[in-house]
């Protein structure tokens, strides 16, 4: 089963935000946030709404990547750091495959 709280702490963790950093950059306190985790409760559609925006991610991604079996290992590390990453640094790496692809 999806963890949807899990999936957060890994997305925070992986950019080595706090959970203050995370609430600042979503927009939501860090109280609500906390409380996820002290009360094991989920996020409402829009608060997560505001964590995926906060992570540059849409909630398709949120979910898919746990999912996503028919993809090979490098594919998979490929998205997991792809969404590491800016939306300058996003588009870049897409300027280098296009000039790549099409010299």
């Amino acid at each position: 089963m999806f963890d949807v709280l899990q999936r957060i702490t890994d997305l925070r963790l992986a950019r080595n935000w706090s959970e203050y950093q995370l609430s600042v950059r979503s927009g939501l306190p860090q109280s609500t946030i906390s409380s996820w985790y002290r009360k094991k409760m989920l996020p409402t559609i829009p608060s997560l709404q505001k964590i995926c925006d906060a992570f540059d991610l849409s909630l398709a991604q949120f979910f898919a990547v746990e999912n996503c079996t028919e993809l090979t290992d490098d594919q998979l590390s490929l998205i997991k750091q792809w969404e590491l990453l800016t939306a300058e640094q996003k588009q870049a790496i897409l300027n280098l495959i296009h000039s790549i692809i099409f010299q």
